[in-house]
């Protein structure tokens, strides 16, 4: 296997932030690679940023930026559950720039979708529910926090370092779309890790999609949704073994 250092790029799901990467970004960078994993726009660190007009698109534009002003190429780009979306949209837009797309428990739109929201990885009830939520509690403004236990998080102590760090979600970023011109990951070379201990409900049909979808390497870690956390070192494993195999650009 190629062991030449290569770059990571860790994106955070809903209501999370850069700081739940802390683990697998230390193992990361001990075995020689650099790791970037920021906070999107409005959450955690950004949340002072918050604003009505942070959406879907724009968490597409943080991701985009980093990798031209980091001059970022032929680097791993790692997206947590939301965050399918959102790495979905960078590589409509970079393509081949990007040497292995990661889905980590993660929403995927279809690979015909031309035009996708973080609402329709849902069937028309969870639509409903969130959107009730946002229009309720929200105040039109917002999608708040589910309790941390929802993601399957095995210490009481992650579980409640977690629930401390959880920040809303813009509403935009539930209800607004973007625009795939160029059938977001279709064709590039992608990997799908699914949560296998609890399984995540929420996206358990996306999962079972993908595990038989051509043009997918789909595998499982045993641990709850929120990997990064549970199983660390299983998942840092996982990364730089697809780092080693992934072929490097030319360029």
């Amino acid at each position: 296997m190629n062991e030449r250092p290569r770059d990571f790029v860790l994106v955070h799901g809903a209501w999370h932030g850069g700081w739940c990467w802390s683990r697998v970004a230390r193992l990361l960078t001990a075995a020689g690679h650099r790791v970037f994993a920021p906070s999107l726009s409005g959450l955690a660190d950004r949340s002072h940023l918050f604003g009505p007009r942070i959406g879907l698109a724009t968490h597409v534009e943080d991701i985009v930026r980093l990798v031209e002003f980091e001059g970022l190429d032929d680097f791993v780009l790692v997206g947590h559950s939301y965050a399918g979306s959102v790495i979905t949209g960078v590589g409509d837009q970079l393509r081949e720039r990007v040497s292995h797309y990661v889905y980590l428990d993660a929403v995927v739109p279809p690979d015909d979708a031309r035009i996708w929201r973080w609402a329709d990885v849902m069937n028309e009830q969870g639509r409903r529910e969130r959107t009730a939520a946002i229009e309720g509690e929200g105040r039109g403004l917002m999608l708040a926090p589910p309790p941390a236990s929802v993601f399957g998080i095995a210490s009481d102590v992650d579980r409640d370092f977690v629930a401390a760090k959880l920040t809303p979600m813009p509403a935009a970023t539930f209800l607004d779309p973007i625009e795939l011109r160029a059938g977001g990951t279709r064709g590039l070379r992608r990997s799908y890790i699914a949560a296998a201990a609890p399984v995540y409900r929420g996206l358990a049909a996306v999962a079972e999609r993908i595990r038989t979808e051509p043009g997918w390497h789909f595998e499982e870690i045993q641990a709850g949704h929120d990997m990064m956390l549970d199983a660390p070192r299983a998942l840092g494993d996982r990364l730089l073994e697809f780092a080693a195999t992934a072929p490097h650009s030319s360029a």
